[in-house]
């Protein structure tokens, strides 16, 4: 059994709710998905890195870099999850999500979320996010590396430019700040938000802005996010 993490339970409940018939894992890992949710859904798997985890229909050995495998069918929902940001090429794996989900089909992605206020003082001083070290003299395929930080309006433009709709964000089970202090350097970024709210000419200007300001972009350490192919 998988050690629970915050943003396992949330994918589950987008995915129960949406019922998918056929779910693409990508990348699979240590195959979660199958075995904390529900065992009658079908679950294919890809991963570079990992085997064939227990219970999935069919596993592909592939690099993501290159995007999804051409031959794949459609899905109904493909999930991603602690995968984007070890990916140097994030557009061109959007665009093959996009690709290969059925109309109307639900992309699901979790990644660290590098918009906290003291995520923002170390990158000051450091130059780094956290989790987002110098790999300078430490780069081994298969290794834990970090390469591409991630926050909701990054992630939100890269779905759009990949043409993906009702982009959401979730909340996760964290301590939203963690610490005091990040009440106090998160409070302008927080007003920013809502002035740009207020401002906003269109609905789908003040529908980013609302998300933005939610506490999960700004202060949460995780990213939950859905979008939908609707064309």
């Amino acid at each position: 059994m998988s050690k629970v993490k915050s943003y396992m339970p949330v994918v589950l409940k987008i995915i129960e709710e949406k019922k998918p018939h056929a779910i693409l894992d990508a990348p699979s890992g240590n195959g979660w998905l199958k075995t904390m949710g529900d065992n009658s859904t079908e679950i294919d798997g890809i991963d570079l890195y990992e085997d064939k985890p227990e219970g999935y229909r069919n596993f592909h050995s592939s690099n993501l870099e290159f995007g999804l495998p051409s031959e794949l069918p459609k899905y109904d929902a493909i999930v991603s999850c602690e995968g984007i940001e070890h990916i140097g090429n994030p557009s061109l794996f959007l665009e093959s999500v996009f690709k290969h989900l059925q109309k109307g089909g639900i992309f699901v992605v979790t990644t660290p979320n590098i918009w906290y206020p003291l995520s923002k003082l170390k990158y000051l001083f450091c130059g780094f996010f956290p989790s987002y070290s110098n790999l300078i003299g430490r780069m081994k395929p298969g290794a834990h590396m970090h390469i591409m930080p991630w926050s909701f309006p990054w992630l939100y433009t890269f779905l759009k430019m990949a043409k993906f709709e009702e982009i959401k964000i979730y909340e996760v089970d964290e301590k939203k700040p963690k610490h005091f202090i990040e009440k106090i350097f998160g409070f302008p970024q927080k007003i920013y938000c809502k002035s740009k709210h207020r401002k906003s000419k269109t609905k789908e200007e003040r529908d980013f802005w609302e998300l933005c300001s939610t506490p999960q972009s700004l202060y949460g350490r995780r990213l939950v996010v859905s979008a939908t192919k609707k064309s």
